[in-house]
């Protein structure tokens, strides 16, 4: 007789775990990508991410040239339900602005957000994925459930502090943001969208979109191509982007990426690197029930764990042949 039965209950423990939702074993960051991902990282996980870049500006038609370097910083914090994330992003530029009659050394925060983010509806949520024990390809064929998007909403606000050479001067000290999200998993394959209205209530509001395909080449690797899309009255452009991230540790990862847009009023360049981090020492597995924190979470873990237990005692068992 084979192990067939402490299989079977292993792979039930692994489908069980599908009802879980939001923190994943590897740190799961939005760099290098522009674009914001559905799902939050988790109750009580606090996660950083941060990067440097350089870049360079010049526009054709005023005859200007910019060049500099700058940092961003996003901290995200999960906080009173597995689904809801706050979210702080700081962006800082320093460069030269030259023109054919003088130059100027400009720096200050070029943006600066905070918002909340809430994942609204899960496919997978209360879902069991029925696993066959005989067939890898049963397992892994096409599911028709992950052309159904997990959906997320993002709300926030732009703060501007004094005399930022980045912003206009009619610009308030206050301006909302906010944001629609998408995102699919088609085996290691993540397409995340992201439709965005800003500073919806400014002289100049923005409105537009980003699309990110995400593709893991193994445990460490994984490459991104990305293009966002954006129009205003006083601007618009796209931008390509592409790079790829490495994982350190289950905690940290490191990334690379650079970006071109599609216009020469200015045309732009940049490439940049960066860094994720995770401190998730206090998160307990919560599961999620009909959109809602269940109470069932302890009597859950209790079954879990008495299954475990059964793994336990049945691999101690010795086997024949």
């Amino acid at each position: 007789m084979t192990r067939l039965k402490p299989t079977l209950l292993l792979l039930s423990l692994l489908a069980t775990s599908l009802n879980y939702a939001q923190f994943t074993d590897a740190i799961n960051s939005n760099r290098p990508g522009k674009s914001m991902s559905a799902f939050s990282v988790g109750k009580t996980v606090f996660q950083a991410e941060g990067g440097i870049y350089g870049i360079s500006e010049n526009h054709d038609i005023l005859n200007y040239d910019a060049k500099g370097f700058g940092g961003e910083l996003a901290i995200r914090y999960g906080a009173f339900k597995e689904q809801l994330e706050f979210v702080v992003e700081l962006q800082y530029q320093a460069d030269q602005y030259t023109t054919a009659l003088q130059t100027t050394n400009r720096s200050g925060l070029k943006s600066t957000t905070i918002g909340a983010k809430y994942l609204v509806y899960d496919p997978f949520k209360n879902y069991e994925e029925k696993v066959n024990i005989y067939s890898w390809k049963a397992n892994h064929r096409f599911k028709w459930r992950q052309l159904i998007p997990a959906v997320g909403v993002y709300a926030g606000a732009n703060l501007v502090f004094g005399d930022n050479p980045y912003t206009f001067a009619t610009d308030p000290s206050i301006s909302p943001k906010v944001m629609v999200i998408t995102q699919n998993h088609f085996g290691r394959w993540v397409v995340v969208t992201n439709i965005i209205a800003d500073k919806i209530s400014t002289d100049y509001p923005s409105y537009g979109g980003i699309l990110t395909v995400t593709r893991g080449f193994n445990e460490k690797w994984s490459g991104f191509l990305e293009v966002q899309g954006y129009k205003s009255d006083f601007y618009s452009d796209g931008i390509f982007r592409g790079g790829a991230a490495y994982l350190i540790q289950e905690n940290i990862q490191v990334d690379a990426s650079i970006s071109k847009n599609i216009k020469d009023t200015p045309s732009i360049f940049y490439g940049g690197i960066g860094i994720s981090w995770r401190f998730d020492k206090n998160y307990k597995d919560v599961l999620i029930d009909s959109g809602k924190d269940s109470k069932g979470d302890k009597k859950a873990k209790k079954e879990k764990e008495e299954k475990k237990k059964r793994v336990d005692e049945i691999e101690g068992e010795p086997t024949t042949n």
